[in-house]
């Protein structure tokens, strides 16, 4: 069966869902790669994140109104800039969030079982695959649990981490650079902001688009910088950014370094709990960009099928899991950070090139796509060498990919 999905989401499930994305794994993870490449300045580096991030939702939430269907920036860039650069964007899309995936489900296995991490991993991407496999409306039932489980963690970990915290520790550390430096970290945290694009992908399912996606939009991400502020400085201040540079589990560390190290298991707790949110909404969110590529030909037509049942991507989503399973028993995490920056910042890219060629009153001011157009160029060149070339490497695979189907298909 294929069709259109069901709009069963107002505008308290939106926020639910692009918050869940936003305060995953992220919040307990991405602090160590971002310290690496900036030292104390990784807190420039999340301002220039949130700001980058501000301007992609803004012009994400204005294509969503005008095209409210499933598929994001790929619908948005067909319909605004053609095919190819539709495409592009899906297709970075898939492929850096498949890495997301990977990196949450990574990321819940280190905290929870170290030694197991990539068993734990792929049991968590199977267990939640089965829930967005049943229904939207199951999918945003477990996330807003899941969230509050965070937020209730974050909170005690934060309380403790500020019993500790010494401003000395705020300066100087590893990485400490110039511009290049707040660039890369601004690159790498991007990561952990993503999440509101699962409001724009998830479009077709949410009643009233051109009301509730902007108001999602504008609570979910201000909500979700507040929180990166408030844990980066405290993370900050209790290890350093040396110690925070080396951490594969930085809150966990912090507390235990903390007058409070008894509250580890909260982390390790909180950690799980969060990755597993995250996760779930990007289940969600990657199923539907798959959905709407192979609607058209871009990936093979039977992702296409909604399930009679469910209403849900199911084919999408039963090839992601595969996918991502793949993908967490054979890459590391640190790596799989970078890789999926690179892809998200290029779909948001095409996404504000799109808000662009919108009309006057149906876009934001044109400053805000311009620039968030080349914020996004600007942190994904400034990214690892190594995320760089491997993620152009995909994309030129996939350009190329698409060129011979189209060829065979002329």
């Amino acid at each position: 069966m294929t069709g259109p999905l069901d709009r069963r989401l107002g505008t308290g499930d939106a926020v639910v869902l692009g918050l869940g994305s936003m305060v995953g794994a992220g919040v307990f993870g991405v602090w160590a790669p971002a310290a690496a490449a900036a030292g104390s300045r990784l807190l420039l580096g999340l301002a220039v994140a949130a700001g980058v991030a501000w301007c992609n939702a803004s012009s994400s939430a204005a294509l969503a109104v005008r095209h409210p269907t499933s598929g994001g920036a790929y619908v948005h860039g067909r319909e605004q800039l053609g095919p190819w650069w539709g495409f592009a964007a899906g297709w970075s899309f898939v492929v850096g969030k498949t890495a997301s995936c990977a990196a949450m489900a990574l990321t819940v296995g280190s905290y929870l079982w170290p030694a197991a991490a990539r068993p734990v991993a792929v049991a968590a991407v199977l267990v939640l695959a089965a829930v967005t496999y049943c229904g939207i409306t199951r999918t945003v039932r477990l996330t807003r649990l899941l969230l509050a489980g965070s937020l209730t963690a974050l909170a005690v970990l934060v309380a403790a981490l500020l019993t500790r915290a010494s401003p000395g520790t705020l300066a100087g550390g590893a990485g400490a650079g110039g511009a290049g430096a707040v660039l890369q970290a601004g690159g790498l945290l991007f990561f952990a902001f993503a999440g509101y694009a699962r409001i724009a992908t998830l479009a077709e399912e949410v009643r009233d688009p051109a009301r509730t996606i902007p108001r999602a939009v504008s609570v979910a991400l201000p909500l979700a910088v507040l929180l990166y502020a408030v844990v980066g400085i405290a993370v900050l201040a209790v290890l350093g950014p040396t110690r925070l540079a080396g951490s594969t589990a930085p809150l966990a560390d912090a507390v235990r370094a903390s007058e409070w190290p008894g509250l580890a298991w909260v982390a390790v707790a909180g950690a799980g709990v969060a990755g597993l949110g995250a996760l779930l909404a990007l289940l969600a969110g990657v199923g539907r960009t798959a959905l709407a590529m192979a609607r058209e030909g871009d990936l093979p037509r039977g992702l296409a099928a909604v399930h009679p049942r469910f209403h849900t991507p199911h084919r999408s989503e039963v090839a992601l899991a595969v996918l991502v399973s793949a993908v967490a028993l054979t890459v590391d995490l640190r790596s799989v950070i970078g890789f999926s920056s690179f892809g998200v910042l290029v779909y948001y890219a095409v996404a504000n090139a799109s808000a662009w060629t919108l009309p006057v009153g149906r876009r934001p001011h044109r400053a805000v796509p311009a620039a968030g157009l080349v914020g996004c160029l600007v942190l994904a060149a400034t990214l690892p060498l190594a995320s760089v070339l491997s993620g152009l490497g995909v994309l030129v695979a996939g350009v190329a990919g698409r060129a011979i189907a189209e060829h065979h298909r002329a």
